[in-house]
């Protein structure tokens, strides 16, 4: 009896073995029969990964664009300010040069009044 039943041992390894072998053939099989399909989903990865990049390479030269812009604006601002600021300066000393002018004007139409008062009150005196 151990004899027989060795027998079925041998039989189920030889079988489990075989199995395998199928198992193995196939797999080696279907691994020929989809390589082309392999190299096909490879190169649509790769152009995927391609056009990723090409959108990533996009965004960020859109983004240095707008920061440039956005610098030079603000640079164009700052200076328009400062601009205005000079101006003004300029203007207020300009209004404050024109306000002393008439001011020692007044002051030497005054002291021209004065003086012929007192050569006229001179001459009325002699």
């Amino acid at each position: 009896m151990r004899n027989a039943r060795n027998n079925e041992l041998t039989e189920r390894r030889s079988a489990a073995a075989d199995a395998k072998t199928a198992l193995l053939t196939s797999y080696r099989a279907a691994k020929t029969a989809a390589e082309p399909s392999q190299a096909a989903r490879q190169a649509e990865r790769i152009s995927f990964v391609e056009a990723r990049e090409a959108r990533r390479a996009e965004r960020d030269r859109l983004k240095h664009e707008e920061l440039t812009r956005v610098v030079t604006l603000a640079a164009q601002e700052q200076a328009a300010i400062a601009a205005a600021a000079a101006a003004e300066i300029e203007a207020r000393q300009a209004a404050e040069n024109a306000r002393i002018s008439r001011v020692v004007q007044d002051e030497a139409a005054r002291k021209a009044e004065r003086d012929r008062r007192y050569a006229a009150r001179k001459a009325r005196q002699a």
